[in-house]
């Protein structure tokens, strides 16, 4: 390897509750050549990461604006409740927004959900993060709602959650800036979407052109010889009678 070469490799933003381990054990199986460094960012912090070029690709919680960034919406999580396990929710199976309209319900400032109207009471203060949200919870003081995979993240032995109706949901999508899809965007793109290793690469290869082949020339026709005249039998006259 030359002064002037680069060894090529790809670095994958990814938000909290999101696990792309999968992911990237398949790309180093397929391309163990290239290292895979993953960059955890906030939610609010994802597309200006991927826009100034921290990352090359991202897990990220839509919506997001997509002036310049390209995104493929992957799955949609359920929304969930935190609460102590000794709550009186933990009782059902899942709760609507109207059932927690006596609760205190957190707002972190991290929060993914986008409501149109929150259900329950506020609390006096928004907490900074999930984490610090999570902490009250656990200290009886209000509620916290969710996508479940954070709920997961931020597990408790004193927590449990339920599902929530009616409520919105986080989707997450995988991007990247629209003006920079390289080779390696497109291979990881293929490897998200489930592409076998032979097809893993999202570039489409150019089908080779099949050149026709060639009519072979066809001799000259020939002139139709005439077949052959067959002679003439001589006439046999008839035998003269004898004066």
């Amino acid at each position: 390897m030359t002064g002037s070469e680069v060894t090529p490799s790809f670095r994958l933003a990814y938000v909290p509750g999101v696990t792309p381990t999968k992911w990237v054990r398949i790309w180093n199986e397929r391309l163990p050549d290239v290292p895979l460094t993953l960059v955890q960012v906030s939610p609010a912090e994802a597309p200006d990461v991927l826009r100034a070029g921290g990352a090359d690709a991202g897990f990220v919680r839509l919506p997001i604006n997509r002036t310049d960034l390209s995104a493929i919406p992957l799955y949609t999580e359920t929304t969930v409740v935190v609460i102590p396990k000794d709550h009186v929710v933990a009782a059902v199976d899942e709760v609507s927004p109207e059932d927690l309209a006596d609760e205190i319900v957190f707002h972190p400032l991290d929060e993914t959900l986008e409501w149109e109207r929150r259900p329950g009471q506020p609390a006096a203060e928004r907490p900074a993060t999930t984490a610090d949200a999570i902490e009250l919870v656990a200290a009886g003081v209000g509620v916290l709602l969710v996508p479940q995979s954070l709920a997961r993240l931020h597990h408790r032995k004193d927590l449990t959650y339920r599902p929530v109706t009616d409520a919105p949901e986080s989707r997450v999508a995988l991007s990247w800036p629209e003006d920079a899809t390289t080779d390696l965007v497109e291979d990881f793109i293929g490897i998200v979407r489930g592409r076998t290793v032979n097809s893993s690469r999202g570039r489409t290869p150019t089908p080779a052109v099949k050149e026709k082949p060639q009519a072979k020339a066809k001799p000259a026709a020939q002139p139709k010889k005439k077949p052959a005249s067959r002679p003439k039998a001589a006439k046999r006259g008839k035998p003269r009678r004898r004066s």
